[in-house]
């Protein structure tokens, strides 16, 4: 069996998991981003990111943010970042329905490798939201996660849509107003990107995403598009190409 229908073989049969699912509380979701990176130099990297969310089978807003990033290279293959979101969340839930608004701030540790023909990915992040406007007292519980995600890609000689698969664990964090501790969900994504230099990285992918460890869990069936472009530092790039002459 080719490379091709194998993964061709592994689409259909998460997305017959997902349409033929017995939970009752499960949604389908799409999620539309487009981000901007600006490479300064082999260390450094600045993001901005900006995401819109659809809930209620894709037919209604349920989000959207506009996220800051940095990452710096320690070594080869490991990597820092810190990132801040501002959310404005849709609740159409309820006697008091609108829209609110949270911070969320996060910091990563990354690590990368290739095996064969395997590029293999590990993150582990510490994230922490609170809304904004509304005071510990009001009923503001900080929600804090510890997040693990492990992700590879197989480089499929001769063919640019090379097959991408993740999973990701979350781990709630108690804080002084809340108790609630321990793994409450997790997530598994499959897609491909196509990258070109001049246009960017288009990704789509199929994503899985479940609670665990609470009653009536919610399942989400997501549809996630991405879109980023890559601006690396030209000042850098002449010099290089100067030592060169």
């Amino acid at each position: 069996m080719n490379n091709k229908k194998l993964i061709l073989i592994l689409l259909i049969g998460l997305f017959a998991n997902a349409g033929f699912s017995q939970t009752e509380n499960k949604d389908f979701s799409a999620w539309f981003s487009a981000q901007l990176n600006y490479k300064l130099n082999k260390k450094w990297t600045f993001s901005l990111q900006e995401q819109l969310r659809l809930k209620e089978n894709a037919s209604t807003i349920d989000g959207y943010f506009t996220q800051l990033g940095v990452r710096y290279n320690l070594v080869k293959g490991l990597t820092v970042g810190v990132g801040y979101r501002y959310i404005r969340k849709n609740d159409n839930k309820g006697a008091k329905q609108g829209y609110d608004s949270y911070n969320r701030y996060q910091f990563d540790l990354l690590y990368g490798h290739k095996i064969s023909r395997f590029i293999m990915k590990y993150r582990l992040r510490y994230n922490t939201r609170n809304e904004i406007g509304v005071s510990k007292a009001e009923g503001d519980i900080p929600k804090n996660f510890t997040r693990f995600k492990a992700a590879t890609r197989y480089n499929i000689k001769g063919w640019k849509f090379d097959p991408e698969l993740s999973s990701e664990i979350f781990y709630r964090l108690g804080s002084e107003i809340s108790s609630e501790n321990g793994f409450n969900g997790y997530r598994v994504t499959f897609g491909t990107s196509y990258t070109t230099k001049k246009i960017g990285k288009i990704g789509v992918y199929y994503r899985l995403e479940k609670e665990i460890n609470t009653e009536n869990p919610r399942t989400d069936n997501i549809l996630r598009i991405k879109y980023s472009y890559t601006i690396k530092n030209k000042k850098k790039n002449n010099k290089k190409k100067k030592k060169k002459k």
